[in-house]
């Protein structure tokens, strides 16, 4: 029919606007499952930077105190050694002071003990102590028997020929003596003056004694305590050593973890802005359609539906031409010539029908418009 090429526009313009209505709502989903997508990511990226953030902020603060912990244990350590170092010095001085005063009142004692033997030997020989024979080696005894002449006990040197020397040598550093006391009166008896020069000497004996034995007791007690304090220090360097080690390693674990939690503070930054910047694109790609889009399908579903009821029309014209021509060629009697058909009323009347513009589309095309004098 002379509709043929019109019709077949209505249905293709149809399928157009079917087909931009499926792409309309295929990219409508597209948008809202981007959107939640892209939400969804932001929000788990905004969740790791804050964790990362807190993250950042604890390690800081745990390696600001691992830091003045370690300084402490650093400074307790050294003034440990310092206490050390000085009770070892301490200890070194009364030890050496403590073998002094042995050394000396020994020397002391000897000195006495030999003043009291020597005395003994004039006012109570049977307290005198001989000097010990000599042992005459096996050369010693065969030039004795040789020459007949039993060896003397030689002379001692040292204090008066007593033999100590040690008296000396501790004292020669001293000051000088003081001047001796006055000499006692003229002996009244014997027996009198002897027994209290003696006491006197037992007397001066027993203070040394006592001296050296409060001294020793001293020596003792002070090496113990020395030794103890040894002990306690010791410990407890090891476990401030132990300790320091393990929050110098503890400072290091928390150093790499801050370094991996800003690296990745970083990392979750720049996807978050990647993020960011392709929801504006969305935004920019999306937001018009979805504002629009009701009216867009209800502007096609009208727009459709116009185009059928052009097609029905259109049809229907076409129907009435081709049963026109058919009683004109067979001239039957009778029958009553219909008059011509105007196209330009019925696309006249398609113009409110089709406000999309098809009605004026089917009015221009030369194929549409009614010829003059055709039926």
């Amino acid at each position: 029919g002379g509709f043929d090429k019109v019709i077949k526009m209505c249905d293709d313009m149809v399928e157009v606007l079917k087909k931009e209505q499926v792409d309309d709502d295929h990219k409508k989903e597209y948008c809202g499952t981007q959107f939640d997508l892209s939400d969804d990511s932001k929000k788990k990226l905004e969740r790791e930077i804050s964790d990362h953030d807190n993250a950042i902020a604890t390690a800081k603060e745990s390696i600001a105190t691992l830091t003045d912990e370690i300084a402490a244990l650093e400074a307790g350590i050294k003034k440990l050694d310092k206490a050390v170092a000085e009770a070892t010095e301490q200890r070194k001085a009364e030890n050496a002071e403590y073998k002094e005063l042995m050394s000396s009142n020994g020397a002391a004692k000897e000195v006495l003990g030999y003043a009291k033997n020597r005395l003994n030997k004039f006012y109570n020989p049977k307290m005198f102590k001989a000097p010990p024979k000599v042992e005459l080696s096996a050369q010693g005894r065969i030039e004795a028997s040789i020459s007949g002449v039993e060896p003397t006990t030689p002379v001692p040197g040292g204090i008066a020929n007593t033999g100590i020397e040690a008296f000396i040598q501790f004292s020669a550093h001293k000051d000088a003596p003081a001047p001796p006391p006055e000499t006692w009166n003229a002996y009244a008896k014997k027996s009198e003056e002897s027994t209290g020069v003696i006491a006197m000497l037992d007397l001066l004996i027993k203070d040394l004694d006592k001296e050296m034995t409060e001294a020793e007791t001293e020596e003792k007690e002070g090496q113990a305590d020395y030794e103890a304090m040894m002990r306690d220090s010791a410990e407890k360097r090891a476990t401030d050593s132990k300790s320091l080690t393990e929050k110098g390693g503890a400072k290091a674990d928390m150093e790499a973890e801050l370094q991996s939690r800003e690296e990745g503070k970083t990392a979750a930054t720049k996807e978050h802005m990647a993020t960011m910047k392709y929801i504006a694109s969305l935004h920019s790609e999306c937001d018009w359609l979805l504002q629009y889009f009701d009216v867009r399908k209800e502007a096609r579903a009208g727009e459709i539906d116009s185009i059928v009821k052009a097609k029905a029309v259109l049809s229907g014209a076409d129907f009435s031409l081709v049963q026109t021509r058919a009683h004109r060629f067979r001239g039957a009697e009778g029958q009553r010539r219909r008059p011509p058909r105007d196209l330009d009323a019925d696309a006249q009347a398609l113009g409110p029908v089709a406000p999309t513009g098809l009605g004026r589309a089917l009015q221009e095309r030369p194929c549409c418009r009614a010829r003059p004098g055709s039926p």
